[in-house]
């Protein structure tokens, strides 16, 4: 199993777990990632929570250099390829900010976290990080992305925690993009085709299906048609 296959097993793990994300805070988590409103809004949410995401997708949280910075990030993360998009493509940086509008509890871990990853560029390398080279990025990175899982988070030092955020919320964010989606080969619920009842259930009870039912109701390729009736209740298509 190569990288890409991990991330996706890991990615469809947690959304089986209802994607709970850690933060740089033992008490702060990510939501369910919101899908992207429609202009009319979705349908199934009231008219109050369409005004309250509009609301948010209106806001602003990230500064261009902490979106240039983050973006950087995301990529080194979840980078494109040939065969596979990368983060940017899936506006990944874009998913970060809504969340940190709709948390703001995740604003200064976030923002903490960028800081402390320019500080760090600096003494290393006398450049901002979005400015290293691609080697030293990966370097500064190296020594935040791996932690003891049997660890508490709360022992974990703040910059560990801050890149379990970010990565966290990259993958989040472009598995469930349209983009993420389609390499996942996600289709969503499928209805299963039912064959009716086993012949040796039939046989015991002394029932049998009318040919005409078999034709209309046990047929696969209609499966996704709606029953209509007439007037005195007999089924026609």
């Amino acid at each position: 199993m190569d990288r890409r296959d991990s991330i996706k097993s890991m990615v469809l793990a947690s959304l089986a777990g209802g994607l709970a994300l850690q933060g740089c805070k033992p008490d702060v988590e990510a939501p369910a990632p919101v899908a992207t409103k429609p202009a009319e809004g979705v349908k199934w949410r009231t008219a109050a929570e369409n005004a309250g995401i509009e609301e948010i997708m209106e806001g602003e949280f990230l500064n261009e250099h902490e979106r240039e910075s983050l973006s950087v990030i995301c990529d080194l993360i979840l980078p494109k390829s040939d065969a596979f998009a990368g983060a940017s493509d899936a506006e990944v940086v874009e998913f970060i900010e809504f969340t940190a509008l709709d948390v703001p509890e995740m604003q200064n871990p976030l923002r903490g976290g960028l800081m402390w990853l320019d500080h760090e560029s600096n003494s290393r390398f006398d450049a901002e990080f979005k400015k290293a080279s691609a080697d030293q990025q990966k370097e500064i990175l190296d020594d935040i992305a791996f932690y003891d899982p049997n660890k508490p988070q709360s022992e974990r030092s703040f910059q560990v925690n801050w890149f379990s955020l970010v990565r966290n919320l990259t993958m989040t964010g472009f598995y469930t993009s349209e983009i993420g989606i389609k390499e996942i080969g996600y289709k969503g619920n499928q209805p299963n085709v039912w064959d009716g009842v086993p012949q040796d259930v039939l046989d015991q009870h002394g029932v049998a299906y009318e040919e005409e039912w078999l034709a209309k109701c046990l047929d696969p390729t209609k499966a996704g048609d709606i029953a209509e009736w007439d007037e005195n209740g007999n089924l026609i298509t």
